[in-house]
């Protein structure tokens, strides 16, 4: 641990800073959180929760497990792995179990890999907030390349090539490229032309790549096939998935990485098991049982999923069309339950009116002013100037599980009276923060009384 002193104070260490604090998305859910107990109403479009209930079956199989509680398998139970190697053998990639590597969450299995690989990472500019946080945790660099227009989660092939031939000139280690396939933060996906061709400079530059492919089974259109580079580049390709998204088990921290079959992939499997047995020795057990069961895709799960897509298309295209309306450039979500507005066509209104210049004063004055949480695109790599912003619109389903149980089997979950409300007051909002609404914007839209829906 890194310390300094203090004048006249040596009792305790006083911690040097960090690149890293605490997550973007976990500090504007405690935000939010600090509002509402105040009585404050808050529009929650900040934390990438899935928002649902646990489904029935996977508590039965979590009750049914409590009497695993020896540690385990560092690679994780051999049911667990022979569940997700059947998983990815049905997505058309064949999986040895011995070649799968279970840990605390897909989140904890990325920063481990990190740590095995070293060097510096090279990912989309934007992506999700903790790609560069655990690079620079494990002594590492971030290098951001920008996406193809429309196509978010994978760096631009020919840009990627480029960069990798300015950081080696520069005297740096640039050994993995992170992909997202579908996107967090933009719920947009890469053409598989893009992924193809990005595999050929991965393998031409001696790149690994890891492809975070948690969202994969929330593709709005599920006849779509999913590009994975696994397909294109099977020898150097890992792939990261969990539950926590497809089946809202964000609490049960349990995901999976499939490793390549391939002489590397095998020496990474050896090297990987080492480095995470240092931190978290064996994921829980029972939880693994637990998820070996949603691994083998009963019929139940499979509809459940099924449903939660089209909840989570049908809330996204609602607030899309929310942000359209209001003058934002939108791109069209494709998966998950992620938007990513860009309000540039608005930027001297909002100069004009709020002296909001930056993407991080964007999301404050929305907050403060308004109580919606959003996060900037500066927290996902985009420069500060940039008036983009993710907005995650999963916990818009309900305040209790019979409202989210609800929205589940309704074909149009955007007419539900509480997910309407929240509709309508973020189009109100947007009005007023848009000069649409009240004259000039001058006044905030009067906010619920607390305890009604925001």
């Amino acid at each position: 641990m890194s310390v300094s002193s203090r004048s006249g104070d040596t009792s305790l260490p006083i911690l040097r800073p960090r690149r890293a604090t605490v997550s973007a998305t976990l500090a504007a859910n405690e935000a939010l959180a600090r509002k509402r107990r105040e009585g404050i109403p808050v529009l929650p479009l900040a934390f990438g929760e899935a928002g649902l209930p646990v489904h029935p079956a996977l508590r039965r199989e979590l009750a049914g497990a409590v009497q695993h509680n020896a540690y385990g398998p560092v690679a994780g139970a051999a049911v667990l792995r022979t569940a997700s190697a059947g998983y990815w053998s049905r997505r058309g990639l064949p999986t040895d179990p011995c070649l799968m590597v279970c840990g605390p969450g897909s989140k904890a299995l990325l920063f481990g890999l990190v740590l095995t690989l070293g060097g510096d990472v090279a990912m989309p500019r934007p992506s999700w907030v903790s790609y560069a946080a655990q690079a620079g945790l494990a002594g590492a660099g971030a290098v951001f390349v920008p996406t193809p227009p429309g196509e978010g989660g994978v760096p631009d092939p020919e840009a990627l090539a480029d960069e990798v031939v300015r950081a080696r000139a520069e005297g740096r280690d640039l050994r993995t490229v992170v992909v997202t396939i579908p996107d967090n933060p933009t719920g947009t996906m890469a053409r598989p032309d893009t992924v193809r061709r990005l595999c050929e400079v991965a393998r031409d530059n001696g790149l690994v790549i890891i492809s975070d492919e948690i969202y994969r089974d929330l593709v709005h259109d599920p006849g779509r096939a999913i590009p994975t580079p696994a397909a294109f580049a099977p020898e150097r390709t890992v792939v990261t998935t969990a539950l926590s998204k497809n089946l809202a088990l964000g609490g049960w921290r349990l995901g999976v990485a499939r490793l390549p079959d391939s002489p590397f992939g095998h020496a990474l499997r050896d090297e990987l098991l080492g480095v995470v047995s240092e931190i978290w020795s064996s994921a829980p057990a029972p939880i693994q049982h637990a998820a070996a069961y949603a691994f083998t895709e009963p019929p139940e799960l499979v509809e459940h999923i099924a449903r939660s897509r089209r909840l989570h298309a049908g809330v996204a295209r609602a607030v899309a069309d929310c942000f359209a309306d209001a003058g934002a450039c939108v791109p069209q979500p494709e998966a998950g339950f992620y938007v990513y507005p860009d309000l540039a066509p608005l930027r001297d209104h909002l100069a004009a009116e709020y002296d909001v210049r930056t993407g991080a004063g964007l999301s404050g004055l929305l907050l403060d002013r308004y109580g919606v949480g959003v996060l900037p695109g500066s927290a996902f790599g985009e420069p500060a100037e940039a008036l983009r912003l993710r907005v995650a619109t999963s916990l818009l389903y309900g305040d209790t599980d019979e409202e989210r149980l609800t929205a589940l089997s309704t074909p149009h979950p955007e007419e539900l009276p509480w997910i309407a409300a929240a509709l309508g007051r973020l189009r109100e909002v947007l009005a007023d923060l848009t000069g649409t609404g009240q004259a000039g914007g001058a006044a905030p839209v009067p906010v619920p009384r607390p305890g009604t829906r925001a």
